[in-house]
């Protein structure tokens, strides 16, 4: 493979990481399905007192802590999404540390690599400019309520 080459896609690598990276670090603090740990036993008890939430409180965001956030959200005019963010968790009455997330962790490099792999197909030959656009279009459309609110929801959509 040439040096040139190399080049290239080492840095439409690097520029997908960053754009990536960007919004999971304004986004980092927030609770959904899979984490785990005393801000989830924080919010199954918050909406257990409101009636909101019927299963056990224990420290695992599932899909019960899911429904019971998906109905707050909508009885509170948030969007609702079942992810708990700084506008839910202000809602709730509480304030979320920039670690919560649990298994988005894991999910994060498997997303990158994912949308590493999209940019590179779509747009494999294109000008830097192109690669960028492609990847801008994938976040943007994450961000959107009108998409899946994942990479794996919007390059498989």
């Amino acid at each position: 493979m040439r040096p040139r080459i190399r080049l290239r896609r080492l840095g439409a690598t690097l520029l997908v990481l960053l754009a990536l990276l960007l919004p999971l670090a304004a986004d980092a603090a927030s609770l959904r399905k899979g984490a785990s740990g005393d801000e989830v036993v924080t919010l199954q008890k918050k909406l257990k007192q409101w009636g909101y939430y019927t299963g056990a409180v224990d420290g695992v965001f599932g899909s019960g802590t899911e429904k019971a956030v998906r109905l707050f959200q909508q009885k509170n005019n948030l969007a609702v999404d079942g992810v708990v963010g700084t506008k839910t968790a202000a809602a709730l009455g509480m304030s979320l540390s920039s670690s919560a997330g649990g298994a988005q962790d894991a999910s994060s490099d498997r997303s990158v690599r994912l949308l590493a792999a999209c940019i590179y197909g779509e747009s494999r030959g294109e000008p830097y400019k192109g690669q960028v656009a492609v990847g801008a279009v994938i976040l943007n459309r994450v961000k959107s309520s009108k998409f899946p609110n994942s990479i794996a929801g919007v390059i498989y959509q």
